[in-house]
């Protein structure tokens, strides 16, 4: 059946819009609609999608309340929040409560299929300086906690360097850049990053690097 994905938005003209976008993708399909989020957790227990996209302003609920309750229930959903200020802090607090990333709402029509791809392939699509935002919060919080000791995840040279790159915030852009490799090389070792350090969030990544003193 291909990637399942559901849609949580209250505003009805732009879940038909989605709706129009993933039917254009054979490998995409639309498994849930939903214009609200009170009953999200048994919404995705039924419709079990692989991507859940998140409107932020939901009524009754808010969208970051939604994340953590899906994920709470469902961890291995990724979830993609849809906002209109990549600034807004709520946008950095939806990360922390387990979104693997976000896209602005302006750029649904042009990136959403790139974003849910990058999702797909164990990326997190996020601007850098919501990345720097995580990173920043997960190096507070290892100040305080000791660390733990980083069992052998048999990472590569490589994937070393990728995922430094990663707790410094850098975009996938950016780390092609500077490694002198593909944009796709780059996600090809996220891929591998996170399938070994058994982790589905760059949240995740980042805390789990800081911790343990991978790099």
């Amino acid at each position: 059946m291909g990637l399942r994905i559901a849609i949580f938005d209250d505003n009805k003209n732009i879940r038909e819009s989605i709706s129009m976008l993933l039917n254009t993708e054979p490998d995409f399909t639309l498994v849930g609609s939903f214009g609200h989020v009170l009953d999200c957790v048994s919404d995705v227990r039924e419709s079990k999608p692989d991507v859940v996209l998140m409107d932020i302003e939901m009524p009754g609920m808010t969208g970051i309340e939604a994340v953590k309750a899906i994920k709470k229930e469902f961890p291995q959903v990724q979830i993609l929040m849809q906002t209109v200020f990549e600034d807004d802090d709520r946008v950095f607090d939806s990360i922390c409560a387990g979104a693997s990333g976000y896209i602005l709402k302006n750029f649904l029509n042009t990136k959403l299929v790139d974003a849910i791809r990058e999702l797909q392939y164990g990326g997190s699509p996020m601007s850098p300086s919501v990345a720097r935002k995580v990173l920043n919060k997960m190096q507070s919080v290892s100040s305080v906690i000791m660390p733990e000791e980083a069992p052998d995840y048999h990472l590569t040279p490589r994937e070393k360097e990728v995922l430094g790159c990663l707790v410094n915030g850098q975009s996938y852009k950016m780390i092609a850049a500077e490694l002198f490799i593909s944009y796709e090389t780059v996600r090809s070792h996220v891929k591998k990053i996170y399938e070994k350090l058994h982790v589905a969030s760059l949240t995740e990544v980042v805390a789990k690097a800081i911790n343990q003193r991978i790099v």
